[in-house]
């Protein structure tokens, strides 16, 4: 295994690295992709790896009411997250991945108080955001795709929000310093989009959604989510590859304890509670 290897774990068939695989090659990554809902094996250690990457699924990040987990190889890959976090080994958890990473460090998940939430949507940089190595570079307000019924309700005591949005406040944090949950994607394209909406056809038209705009709306900021998050991957690519910790407030700073702390700062107020 070269030293500059990412190991990618595929939680859904349905959700694979896609056009985020191009992005990390291309900023120096090589990938290793292991896909535990077809009986491969998870490591039981990162050594040897550059970086962790665990993608979305439609399982459950929190166990059922008799303790069933989500999937059969989730405290598996929640030990695998903890080992990440504990010995610095760049980590970018994306939706489910990210609920993941927040469950394994104490955060809980449950169903999103404002229902499921999918297409294209903007999300709101945190203050804390412009001393982060990765979402320094972003705008005020990037563009992003949402797809999920569940939502971190309440952060790891550690984490530092980066990102909200006014249905979903966890949109994006830091754990640790190296280790970064997104709850919406960056590796769709079009294809997968449409497939998604193909296989959930009827829950969508409950919930208002016309099939075919729906695809063509995402497909319509394709370009925009390109330009955006093509440059963060890179950036995570190179501070997996440069043992780069992130700068600034720490862990432990003002913003990390939630947003009711005192000296938390305040929200924009389009982005309000």
């Amino acid at each position: 295994m070269a030293d500059g290897t990412a190991l990618v774990v595929e939680n859904d068939p349905t959700d694979d690295v896609r056009r985020l695989g191009p992005w990390l090659r291309a900023g120096g990554l090589d990938l290793a992709v292991v896909r535990p809902h077809a009986g491969e094996d998870l490591p039981a250690t990162l050594d040897g790896y550059a970086a962790l990457v665990v993608l979305g699924g439609e399982q459950d990040a929190f166990p059922a009411a008799d303790g069933t987990p989500g999937a059969p190889w989730f405290p598996a890959l929640e030990s695998l997250l903890r080992k990440a976090v504990r010995y610095r080994v760049a980590t970018l958890a994306i939706c489910l991945g990210g609920q993941l990473l927040a469950t394994a460090h104490g955060g809980t998940v449950a169903r999103a108080a404002a229902g499921t939430q999918v297409g294209p949507l903007l999300v709101g940089r945190r203050d804390a955001a412009a001393w982060d190595p990765l979402w320094a570079g972003l705008p005020l307000l990037p563009d992003v795709l949402a797809w999920h019924r569940d939502e971190i309700t309440e952060l790891p005591a550690a984490a530092v929000r980066l990102a909200a949005s006014p249905r979903c406040v966890n949109q994006a944090y830091r754990l640790g310093a190296r280790a970064w949950g997104v709850q919406f994607h960056i590796e769709c394209d079009t294809a997968m989009i449409g497939e998604w909406v193909a296989g959930s056809a009827p829950e969508l038209a409950g919930l208002g959604y016309e099939p075919a705009g729906l695809v063509a709306a995402c497909d319509a900021v394709m370009d925009d989510l390109a330009e955006i998050w093509a440059p963060f991957a890179g950036r995570f690519a190179r501070t997996a590859l440069s043992g780069q910790d992130a700068a600034g407030p720490d862990s432990t700073g003002p913003d990390a304890a939630g947003p009711d702390a005192p000296g938390t700062p305040r929200m924009l107020p389009l982005l309000g509670q």
